[in-house]
């Protein structure tokens, strides 16, 4: 099981992410926009500076939603390996059949 505060800390950090995203994504499509002018696209970038780093999607770290376990993570199913092994092994979930010899 992972340390609590490392899940809280990823859980505010998607938190605000989901706060910045339309933001996050104006100033970016402001800055990015090579019809306008020179001043605009810098003040752009400076107002986009200026939001906090935790609002930004790349600072989001894939856990384990049973462990908490940020390594071996398998996206679709939202699982480490050793909590899918485990859950494989107990025959809850479906259609997976952990074979032993």
């Amino acid at each position: 099981m992972a340390k609590k505060s490392a899940i809280n800390r990823n859980e505010n950090v998607k938190r605000l992410v989901k706060k910045f995203e339309a933001k996050r994504e104006a100033l970016k499509s402001v800055a990015n926009d090579e019809s306008l002018s020179l001043e605009e696209r810098f003040e752009a970038r400076l107002q986009l500076a200026a939001l906090p780093r935790n609002g930004a999607k790349t600072r989001i770290r894939n856990r384990c939603d049973v462990t908490g376990r940020p390594r071996a993570y398998y996206r679709k199913l939202k699982m480490s390996r050793i909590a899918l092994r485990e859950l494989g092994s107990a025959g809850q979930i479906p259609g997976l059949v952990k074979s032993s010899w």
